[in-house]
């Protein structure tokens, strides 16, 4: 029964996740129209809380941030069941991919060709609705701009984010704002996920270490696993950061190594296509493990090859959830304290600063050098970044019709 009081909730979770293009910076603007505005979920100011939280953690940030507003609703059990719808469709696709590549899978890259406009859409969408919640003063201004500037210029940079958010803390906690005496319980911090956390890394790669150097049949899956669950808990900065790191790990160094027959590895063609197909589906972007799982695990069967996918997946997700749910505790029970409470006004304001930054870097990277080559595509794509943002501000279109008429407007364009 308190199931079924949640299946809206899952429901409107679900259809997020199929429509949720973009990455992290686009998801938040199809969080806050679906999770803030439509269903009231979430405040504003708690889903900016949970973004500049969930940045200053390593791994899938946009995950964290769908995990902990399950978490509010409906703590452990709902927060885990919005993981996994959250987690499947974009999972279920990339691991279908590394199945389906062996027959010669051909995509037509033109289906995606405004789905990139259409995320920026959303970003600035993202910007417009916070600015107005987070942006009030001198203070809040001058690091929003500063915020903004450094994303643009240092937006591929993996310790641009945290370190920006804590310089915006720090910034504001010269302010005298007082605490407001709302006698807020604190919250229990529990000691075990942490503890979980460090030994799953310990022991996998204990196994992983012990399973290469004595030759186990299965050593390869060991491999898989401790290398993923490296992957998730040590990357800052999402996808831009975790691709290099895979391609390190599956394409370099086997081809550097005498014993690289048994371990995993891909080609480089392979990967290249993994990671240019997860940046045009929707969902996050650490689906990305189900697709190197099931590639490095492909010449050992089809079962093999089934459960590399969903060892890649678990794995690569894993630490974000331990991490999040020993941290946010301690997050919450650190805002009693005038250093902290203060920090979030500054926080806030870098928040909308990033993702101004954001939408300028990815317009700079997508439509303007076209515009300046006269290449009318380029024009097309400030039409679909204008359009989407009109019709989220002026409009109650739901954020779905939006990404699957982008997507309608791709196949229409390739075959015409």
């Amino acid at each position: 029964m308190i199931l079924l009081r949640h299946i809206p909730f899952l429901r409107a979770v679900f259809l997020y996740s199929i429509t949720a293009f973009g990455g992290p910076q686009g998801h938040y603007g199809m969080m806050l129209k679906t999770f803030v505005q439509k269903r009231h979920d979430v405040t504003e100011e708690e889903l900016m809380e949970y973004m500049a939280f969930c940045q200053m953690l390593p791994g899938a940030s946009s995950t964290q941030t769908v995990f902990l507003i399950g978490y509010k609703r409906g703590r452990f059990p709902l927060a885990i069941l919005t993981l996994a719808i959250w987690m499947f469709p974009a999972c279920l696709i990339m691991g279908g991919l590394s199945f389906l590549l062996t027959y010669n899978l051909s995509i037509e890259a033109g289906w995606f060709r405004f789905i990139q406009p259409m995320a920026i859409g959303f970003i600035g969408y993202s910007t417009y609705r916070l600015y107005n919640v987070a942006v009030h003063n001198t203070i809040t201004n001058v690091i929003m701009l500063i915020a903004t500037v450094m994303t643009l210029f240092f937006f591929k940079n993996p310790f641009v984010f945290p370190g920006l958010i804590v310089a915006a803390g720090i910034a504001t906690n010269f302010s005298d704002k007082r605490i407001p005496q709302k006698g807020v319980p604190p919250k229990k911090i529990r000691w075990g996920n942490i503890l979980l956390f460090f030994l799953v890394f310990a022991v996998a790669g204990y196994f992983s270490e012990t399973a290469r150097k004595e030759g186990w049949q299965n050593r390869r899956a060991y491999n898989l696993f401790e290398n993923s669950y490296r992957f998730g808990s040590l990357v800052f900065g999402g996808g831009d950061v975790l691709m290099p790191m895979m391609y390190e790990q599956y394409v370099i160094r086997p081809s550097q190594r005498p014993d690289s027959l048994s371990r995993a590895r891909m080609t480089k063609q392979e990967f290249l296509t993994g990671s240019g197909l997860v940046r045009a589906i929707p969902g996050p972007v650490f689906s990305i493990g189900a697709y190197t799982g099931g590639m490095v695990m492909k010449d050992q069967g089809k079962e093999m090859q089934l459960l590399g996918c969903i060892i890649g997946s678990v794995a690569l997700f894993l630490p974000s959830v331990l991490l999040v749910l020993f941290f946010f505790p301690v997050w919450h029970n650190l805002k009693k304290y005038a250093v902290i409470f203060r920090s979030l006004e500054g926080i806030n304001a870098c928040i909308v600063g990033i993702m101004a930054g954001a939408t300028l870097y990815l317009m700079k990277d997508l439509a303007i050098p076209q515009i300046l080559e006269g290449n009318i595509n380029g024009l097309l794509d400030v039409i679909v970044i204008t359009g989407t943002l009109v019709l989220l501000v002026r409009t109650k279109v739901p954020p779905p019709i939006i990404a699957f008429g982008c997507l309608a407007l791709g196949v229409l364009a390739t075959y015409l």
